[in-house]
C-alpha cells in the first residue's frame, strides 16, 4: 500500500486534535487526565510492521506512536516518516509529531514515557523483546508465532504473568466474525460430536543458491542475527533492501520453521477456539514432509501433520486442503476461512480457493442462533483496537500469552515431528514429549552471547 493510500485510510474517522500535548505515560496521567493517550514503540518497521501492525493500531485515538525502532536505519527512517506523515495529515499540522528514532529497543524499553510496544520482528526476535519489555512494566502487542522454540515461549510466559502486563498475540483472526461464528456453532453442538478437523496450510517452495555479499551500511546485521548461528549475509536471506516485499528470512530454519509456524498459529488457534483447547495440546504428533534438497531456503514444502487430543478428536494438517479450518463431526461440517483478507499484500493467499470465508453442510447450521444460556465467545471487532481497550481496563485480551504459547508449541512440536519418521507422544501439560530424549532436546535451541531469552536477567 502506498504511503499516500495508507495515510489516507487510517485518517478516516478520527477527529483533529487541537495542539500537540506534552508526552507523559498514560499509567502515571490516570484516566481523567488532560492527556489520556497510550503512548506507542515500534519495534521492528518491516512489512508486517507497515502493512498491518502501525497501520492497525495508529488508527485509534487512544494510540500514540512516539517512537520506531530497526536494526535497518532505512526502514526506520522510512518509518519515522509513515508515523510523523499520519499525524500531520490528521492535524493538519507539519511538526505535531517528531518520532523519535531508535536503533536499539532495549533504548526504547528505558523511555518511561512509552506505555507499550509493538513487536514486529522476525520470528526469532519475538520472545526476547518481549520478555524485556515485560520487565520494563511495558504492555506488549506480539507478532505470531509467540516463539522461536517451546523453551522461548515458557520463558516468556513466565515473565509476563509475573509482572503482569497486558500481551496481545497478533492472532487476529479471533476479531474476524465468521471464526469466531464458526467456533461458537461448533462448540455449541450444531454439527454433533466434533471428531476431526482439517487444516488447509500450504508449504514454502525451495529457493535458488545465494552467494555471500557484503553487508549493508545500513544494517547491524549481528544485531539481526540475534540469537541464530553467525552465518554470512545475503539479501535473500534477509530482507529486501529497496522494498517491502515478502523477506526470505521467513524460508529458512535459523529463523522460524516456515508455514507452520508463519500462518500455522492463526490456524491452530482458531481450531483450538472451536474445540474447546485453548489450554492444552494435543496428546501425540507425527508428520511427514518434503524439505528443498539444495537451495538457500529451507523449511517444509509439501506436509502433513496429525495430532491425537485426549477429547477423541484428531487434526489433520496439510496443504492438500483449502486453506482453512474444518471441523468434521456427526451431523455435519464447518469449514471457516479468512476469505479475500490479507494482513499483507504479499501474503501468498489463492484468492480464488480461499474467497468462501464461512460455508457448512447445510445452510440451516450456519443460520442457526446461539441462545442466551449457549457458550458465547470472546467478541471483539479489531485485535490491535481489543489490545488498546485492555490497556486501559487491565482486563484480559482475547489472545493472552497462555494461549499464544499453547497455539506456538503445536506449530513446534509439529516442526519438530517432521523431522522424525515416528509418532512422538506429547504431554501438553508438562510441555514435554514422553520417554524421547531426541525429541526433547529439540524444544530449545543453542543461544548466542550476548542474545537470547537464556540470558535476559530476570
Amino acid at each position: 500500500m502506498k504511503r499516500r493510500n495508507f495515510i489516507n485510510k487510517t485518517a478516516l474517522g478520527t477527529a483533529a486534535i487541537a495542539g500537540f500535548p506534552t508526552i507523559v505515560s498514560a499509567h502515571v496521567l490516570g484516566k481523567d487526565a488532560p492527556s489520556n493517550k497510550i503512548n506507542i514503540g515500534q519495534i521492528g518497521c518491516g512489512r508486517i510492521a507497515r502493512d498491518h501492525d502501525i497501520r492497525d493500531t495508529i488508527r485509534f485515538d487512544s494510540a500514540r506512536y512516539v517512537g520506531v525502532c530497526d536494526v535497518d536505519t532505512k526502514r526506520v527512517a522510512d518509518a519515522k516518516v509513515l508515523v510523523d506523515s499520519f499525524y500531520k495529515e490528521k492535524t493538519g499540522k507539519d511538526k505535531y509529531m517528531d518520532t523519535k528514532i531508535y536503533s536499539d529497543y532495549r533504548e526504547m524499553l528505558l523511555n518511561k514515557d512509552i506505555d507499550a510496544v509493538v513487536i514486529s520482528t522476525p520470528d526469532h526476535w519475538h520472545s526476547q523483546p518481549a520478555m524485556e519489555a515485560a520487565l520494563a512494566g511495558k504492555d506488549i502487542y506480539l507478532q505470531k508465532p509467540t516463539s522461536l522454540t517451546v523453551k522461548e515461549g515458557q520463558q516468556l510466559r513466565e515473565v509476563v504473568e509475573h509482572k503482569n502486563v497486558i500481551l496481545q498475540v497478533g492472532t487476529q483472526q479471533r476479531a474476524m466474525p465468521q471464526f469466531r461464528v464458526a467456533a461458537e456453532l461448533v462448540r455449541n453442538g450444531r454439527i454433533g460430536k466434533i471428531h476431526t478437523v482439517k487444516i488447509g496450510l500450504p508449504g514454502d517452495p525451495a529457493g535458488p543458491e545465494a552467494p555471500e555479499m557484503p553487508i549493508p551500511n545500513n544494517l547491524n546485521f549481528d544485531m539481526w542475527l540475534g540469537s541464530t548461528p553467525e552465518v554470512p549475509y545475503t539479501e535473500i536471506g534477509v530482507h529486501p533492501q529497496n522494498d517491502y516485499s515478502r523477506p526470505g528470512w521467513l524460508r529458512q530454519r535459523n529463523y522460524g520453521a516456515g508455514m507452520i509456524t508463519g500462518w500455522g498459529q492463526h490456524h491452530y488457534d482458531s481450531a483450538a477456539w472451536g474445540m474447546n483447547t485453548e489450554l492444552t495440546g494435543p496428546i501425540s504428533v507425527e508428520a511427514l514432509a518434503e524439505f528443498p534438497k539444495s537451495g538457500l531456503w529451507n523449511v517444509h514444502g509439501d506436509f502433513l501433520v496429525k495430532h491425537e487430543y485426549a477429547n477423541n478428536i484428531t487434526v489433520y494438517t496439510s496443504g492438500g486442503y483449502t486453506n482453512g479450518v474444518r471441523y468434521e463431526g456427526t451431523d455435519g461440517w464447518i469449514f471457516v476461512s479468512r476469505g479475500s483478507y490479507t494482513a499483507s499484500a504479499s501474503d501468498p493467499v489463492d484468492k480464488e480457493k480461499s474467497s468462501k470465508a464461512l460455508n457448512a453442510s447445510d445452510p440451516k447450521i450456519l443460520a442457526s442462533q446461539i441462545g442466551e444460556n449457549e457458550t458465547h465467545l470472546y467478541k471483539i471487532d479489531d485485535q490491535h483496537g481489543n489490545w488498546l481497550e485492555c490497556i486501559k481496563s487491565r482486563k484480559e485480551p482475547i489472545s493472552p500469552i497462555e494461549k499464544g504459547h499453547k497455539a506456538c508449541a503445536i506449530c513446534l512440536i509439529s516442526d519438530i515431528a517432521m523431522q522424525f519418521s515416528r509418532k512422538l507422544e506429547w504431554n501438553p501439560d508438562k510441555e514435554v514429549f514422553i520417554n524421547d530424549a531426541e525429541a526433547n532436546a529439540l524444544l530449545q535451541r543453542e543461544q548466542r552471547k550476548p542474545y537470547g531469552t537464556d540470558y535476559v536477567k530476570v
